[in-house]
Protein backbone atom coordinates (compact mmCIF):
# COMPACT_ATOMS: atom_id res chain seq x y z
CA UNK A 1 0.00 0.00 0.00
CA UNK A 2 1.28 3.19 -0.85
CA UNK A 3 -0.06 6.82 -0.06
CA UNK A 4 0.88 10.25 -1.34
CA UNK A 5 1.54 12.69 1.15
CA UNK A 6 2.52 16.95 0.95
CA UNK A 7 4.82 17.69 2.72
CA UNK A 8 2.99 19.59 5.80
CA UNK A 9 0.86 16.60 6.25
CA UNK A 10 1.07 14.56 9.20
CA UNK A 11 1.85 10.75 8.60
CA UNK A 12 0.56 9.41 12.17
CA UNK A 13 -3.11 10.95 11.43
CA UNK A 14 -2.38 9.72 7.43
CA UNK A 15 -2.45 6.48 9.00
CA UNK A 16 -5.06 7.23 11.32
CA UNK A 17 -7.65 7.95 9.07
CA UNK A 18 -6.74 4.91 6.57
CA UNK A 19 -7.01 2.49 9.56
CA UNK A 20 -10.26 3.82 10.85
CA UNK A 21 -11.45 3.43 6.56
CA UNK A 22 -10.12 -0.19 6.59
CA UNK A 23 -11.56 -0.93 10.00
CA UNK A 24 -15.31 -0.13 9.30
CA UNK A 25 -14.78 -2.74 6.30
CA UNK A 26 -13.36 -5.42 8.72
CA UNK A 27 -10.10 -4.71 7.16
CA UNK A 28 -6.57 -3.58 8.05
CA UNK A 29 -3.47 -2.76 6.34
CA UNK A 30 -0.15 -4.44 6.63
CA UNK A 31 2.43 -1.77 8.40
CA UNK A 32 5.39 -3.77 6.94
CA UNK A 33 3.95 -3.59 3.68
CA UNK A 34 2.97 0.03 4.12
CA UNK A 35 5.12 2.80 2.45
CA UNK A 36 4.58 6.82 3.33
CA UNK A 37 6.34 8.73 0.70
CA UNK A 38 6.04 12.42 -0.75
CA UNK A 39 4.27 13.36 -3.35
CA UNK A 40 7.71 14.57 -5.30
CA UNK A 41 9.62 11.94 -3.97
CA UNK A 42 7.53 9.26 -6.41
CA UNK A 43 7.23 5.71 -6.42
CA UNK A 44 6.35 2.94 -8.29
CA UNK A 45 3.56 0.75 -8.74
CA UNK A 46 2.46 -2.05 -11.42
CA UNK A 47 5.36 -1.16 -13.57
CA UNK A 48 5.13 2.32 -13.70
CA UNK A 49 6.86 5.64 -11.78
CA UNK A 50 4.44 7.84 -10.41
CA UNK A 51 5.76 11.34 -9.40
CA UNK A 52 5.10 15.02 -8.46
CA UNK A 53 7.60 17.46 -10.54
CA UNK A 54 8.61 20.48 -8.86
CA UNK A 55 6.47 22.46 -11.28
CA UNK A 56 3.38 20.25 -9.41
CA UNK A 57 2.60 18.63 -12.72
CA UNK A 58 1.71 15.34 -12.10
CA UNK A 59 3.70 12.40 -14.36
CA UNK A 60 3.99 8.72 -14.91
CA UNK A 61 7.04 6.63 -17.03
CA UNK A 62 7.90 3.60 -17.07
CA UNK A 63 9.88 1.99 -14.14
CA UNK A 64 13.36 1.30 -14.62
CA UNK A 65 12.50 -2.45 -13.31
CA UNK A 66 9.78 -2.73 -15.55
CA UNK A 67 12.14 -0.69 -18.54
CA UNK A 68 15.18 -3.37 -17.81
CA UNK A 69 12.68 -6.23 -18.41
CA UNK A 70 11.83 -5.03 -21.54
CA UNK A 71 14.91 -4.82 -22.78
CA UNK A 72 15.79 -8.17 -21.56
CA UNK A 73 13.20 -9.95 -23.67
CA UNK A 74 13.85 -7.57 -26.62
CA UNK A 75 17.56 -8.56 -26.07
CA UNK A 76 16.61 -12.67 -25.93
CA UNK A 77 14.75 -12.64 -28.99
CA UNK A 78 17.46 -9.74 -30.85
CA UNK A 79 20.16 -12.29 -30.15
CA UNK A 80 18.68 -15.57 -30.77
CA UNK A 81 20.57 -17.41 -33.05
CA UNK A 82 17.49 -20.04 -33.90
CA UNK A 83 15.81 -16.82 -36.20
CA UNK A 84 16.43 -15.45 -38.96
CA UNK A 85 15.72 -11.66 -39.01
CA UNK A 86 12.53 -11.98 -40.56
CA UNK A 87 11.24 -14.70 -37.77
CA UNK A 88 12.78 -11.99 -34.97
CA UNK A 89 10.65 -9.00 -36.07
CA UNK A 90 7.43 -11.31 -36.05
CA UNK A 91 7.86 -12.16 -32.26
CA UNK A 92 9.57 -9.02 -31.42
CA UNK A 93 6.24 -7.09 -32.55
CA UNK A 94 3.44 -8.39 -29.82
CA UNK A 95 6.04 -7.64 -27.25
CA UNK A 96 7.00 -4.78 -28.14
CA UNK A 97 3.33 -3.70 -29.04
CA UNK A 98 1.99 -4.65 -25.77
CA UNK A 99 4.62 -3.08 -23.81
CA UNK A 100 3.86 0.37 -25.71
CA UNK A 101 0.02 -0.55 -25.08
CA UNK A 102 0.48 -0.93 -21.40
CA UNK A 103 2.16 2.42 -20.51
CA UNK A 104 0.46 4.83 -23.22
CA UNK A 105 -1.05 6.32 -20.82
CA UNK A 106 2.42 7.76 -19.22
CA UNK A 107 5.10 10.08 -21.19
CA UNK A 108 6.63 7.68 -23.88
CA UNK A 109 9.11 10.09 -25.43
CA UNK A 110 12.88 10.63 -25.47
CA UNK A 111 15.40 7.82 -26.26
CA UNK A 112 14.98 5.83 -23.11
CA UNK A 113 11.11 5.54 -23.29
CA UNK A 114 10.77 5.05 -27.10
CA UNK A 115 13.14 2.18 -27.25
CA UNK A 116 15.60 3.79 -29.48
CA UNK A 117 18.93 2.09 -28.13
CA UNK A 118 17.02 -1.50 -28.51
CA UNK A 119 15.78 -0.47 -31.95
CA UNK A 120 19.59 0.23 -33.10
CA UNK A 121 20.77 -2.70 -31.61
CA UNK A 122 18.18 -4.86 -33.28
CA UNK A 123 18.88 -3.16 -36.41
CA UNK A 124 22.56 -4.28 -36.27
CA UNK A 125 21.55 -7.67 -35.46
CA UNK A 126 19.60 -7.91 -38.63
CA UNK A 127 22.02 -6.47 -40.71
CA UNK A 128 24.50 -9.02 -39.91
CA UNK A 129 22.00 -11.27 -42.13
CA UNK A 130 23.90 -11.73 -45.31
CA UNK A 131 20.72 -12.24 -46.97
CA UNK A 132 19.18 -8.77 -45.30
CA UNK A 133 19.88 -5.28 -46.91
CA UNK A 134 19.68 -2.13 -44.99
CA UNK A 135 16.56 -1.65 -47.30
CA UNK A 136 15.00 -4.87 -45.93
CA UNK A 137 16.17 -4.66 -42.32
CA UNK A 138 14.79 -0.98 -42.03
CA UNK A 139 11.42 -2.80 -42.92
CA UNK A 140 11.82 -5.76 -40.51
CA UNK A 141 12.64 -2.98 -37.72
CA UNK A 142 9.46 -1.33 -38.68
CA UNK A 143 7.64 -4.26 -38.24
CA UNK A 144 9.37 -5.38 -34.98
CA UNK A 145 8.84 -2.17 -33.09
CA UNK A 146 5.44 -1.11 -33.99
CA UNK A 147 4.27 2.59 -33.21
CA UNK A 148 1.00 3.15 -30.67
CA UNK A 149 0.15 6.42 -29.75
CA UNK A 150 0.13 7.73 -26.55
CA UNK A 151 -1.22 10.89 -23.94
CA UNK A 152 -0.17 11.32 -21.13
CA UNK A 153 -1.97 10.94 -18.06
CA UNK A 154 -4.93 10.15 -20.10
CA UNK A 155 -6.59 7.74 -17.57
CA UNK A 156 -10.01 7.31 -17.61
CA UNK A 157 -11.38 7.89 -14.08
CA UNK A 158 -13.19 5.82 -11.95
CA UNK A 159 -17.28 7.03 -11.73
CA UNK A 160 -17.77 8.85 -8.24
CA UNK A 161 -20.30 6.05 -7.59
CA UNK A 162 -18.23 3.09 -8.39
CA UNK A 163 -15.81 0.89 -5.92
CA UNK A 164 -14.15 -2.31 -6.66
CA UNK A 165 -15.97 -4.24 -4.27
CA UNK A 166 -19.48 -3.13 -5.67
CA UNK A 167 -19.78 -6.62 -7.18
CA UNK A 168 -20.36 -4.94 -10.89
CA UNK A 169 -17.71 -7.02 -12.90
CA UNK A 170 -19.13 -6.24 -16.25
CA UNK A 171 -17.86 -2.08 -15.40
CA UNK A 172 -14.31 -3.11 -14.02
CA UNK A 173 -13.60 -5.89 -16.63
CA UNK A 174 -14.28 -3.23 -19.44
CA UNK A 175 -12.53 -0.64 -17.45
CA UNK A 176 -9.31 -2.94 -17.57
CA UNK A 177 -9.81 -4.06 -20.94
CA UNK A 178 -9.04 -0.57 -22.38
CA UNK A 179 -5.72 -1.12 -21.12
CA UNK A 180 -5.79 -3.02 -24.60
CA UNK A 181 -6.09 -2.17 -28.41
CA UNK A 182 -6.16 -3.68 -32.39
CA UNK A 183 -6.63 -7.56 -32.44
CA UNK A 184 -7.05 -8.25 -28.02
CA UNK A 185 -9.22 -5.36 -27.78
CA UNK A 186 -11.48 -6.55 -31.32
CA UNK A 187 -11.66 -10.35 -29.44
CA UNK A 188 -12.19 -8.72 -25.79
CA UNK A 189 -15.32 -7.00 -27.57
CA UNK A 190 -16.59 -9.99 -29.27
CA UNK A 191 -16.31 -12.19 -25.97
CA UNK A 192 -18.28 -9.38 -24.05
CA UNK A 193 -14.62 -9.13 -22.02
CA UNK A 194 -14.73 -12.71 -21.00
CA UNK A 195 -11.97 -15.03 -21.01
CA UNK A 196 -12.42 -17.33 -23.89
CA UNK A 197 -11.00 -20.50 -21.85
CA UNK A 198 -12.64 -20.63 -18.18
CA UNK A 199 -15.73 -17.85 -19.15
CA UNK A 200 -14.67 -15.57 -16.47
CA UNK A 201 -14.72 -11.06 -16.27
CA UNK A 202 -11.33 -9.85 -16.83
CA UNK A 203 -11.06 -8.22 -13.18
CA UNK A 204 -7.63 -8.12 -10.87
CA UNK A 205 -4.69 -7.47 -11.94
CA UNK A 206 -3.75 -10.18 -13.82
CA UNK A 207 -2.49 -9.66 -17.49
CA UNK A 208 -4.61 -10.65 -20.41
CA UNK A 209 -2.74 -12.24 -23.29
CA UNK A 210 -3.89 -13.12 -26.65
CA UNK A 211 -4.00 -16.60 -27.78
CA UNK A 212 -3.67 -17.90 -31.18
CA UNK A 213 -6.13 -20.86 -31.81
CA UNK A 214 -4.73 -22.79 -33.84
CA UNK A 215 -1.21 -22.68 -32.35
CA UNK A 216 0.06 -20.85 -35.75
CA UNK A 217 0.94 -17.09 -34.51
CA UNK A 218 1.13 -15.94 -38.41
CA UNK A 219 -2.30 -16.90 -38.04
CA UNK A 220 -4.40 -13.47 -37.06
CA UNK A 221 -7.66 -14.21 -38.88
CA UNK A 222 -9.94 -12.60 -35.86
CA UNK A 223 -11.80 -16.64 -35.96
CA UNK A 224 -8.26 -17.74 -34.77
CA UNK A 225 -7.43 -15.42 -32.21
CA UNK A 226 -9.03 -15.40 -28.32
CA UNK A 227 -8.54 -13.28 -25.28
CA UNK A 228 -7.55 -15.21 -22.42
CA UNK A 229 -6.02 -14.97 -18.57
CA UNK A 230 -2.56 -15.13 -18.42
CA UNK A 231 -3.20 -18.14 -16.17
CA UNK A 232 -5.39 -19.73 -18.52
CA UNK A 233 -2.88 -19.39 -21.68
CA UNK A 234 -0.29 -20.86 -19.24
CA UNK A 235 -2.58 -23.48 -18.45
CA UNK A 236 -3.69 -24.22 -22.52
CA UNK A 237 -0.18 -24.48 -23.03
CA UNK A 238 0.86 -26.81 -20.45
CA UNK A 239 0.80 -30.46 -21.95
CA UNK A 240 -2.89 -29.37 -22.70
CA UNK A 241 -4.01 -29.93 -26.42
CA UNK A 242 -6.55 -26.89 -26.61
CA UNK A 243 -6.46 -26.40 -30.27
CA UNK A 244 -7.50 -29.82 -30.91
CA UNK A 245 -10.27 -30.04 -28.39
CA UNK A 246 -11.84 -26.47 -29.65
CA UNK A 247 -11.06 -27.94 -33.64
CA UNK A 248 -13.51 -31.31 -32.40
CA UNK A 249 -16.23 -28.78 -30.99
Amino acid sequence: MVFFLKAQDDAEKVLQKVQKFLTERHLEYSPEKTKLSLATDGFDFLGWHFKVQKNGKFRSTPSEDNYQKILKKIKTVANSSNYGAEVKAKKLAPIVRGWRNYHRNCKMDGSRNSLWFANKAAHRKFLKQKSINRKEAEKLIKKAFPAVSWKENNHVMVKGTKSPYDGNLVYWSKRKSKLYDNATSKALTKQNHSCGHCGLKFVGEERIHLHHIDGNHDNWKPKNLMAVHQSCHQYIHGGKSFAKRHQRR
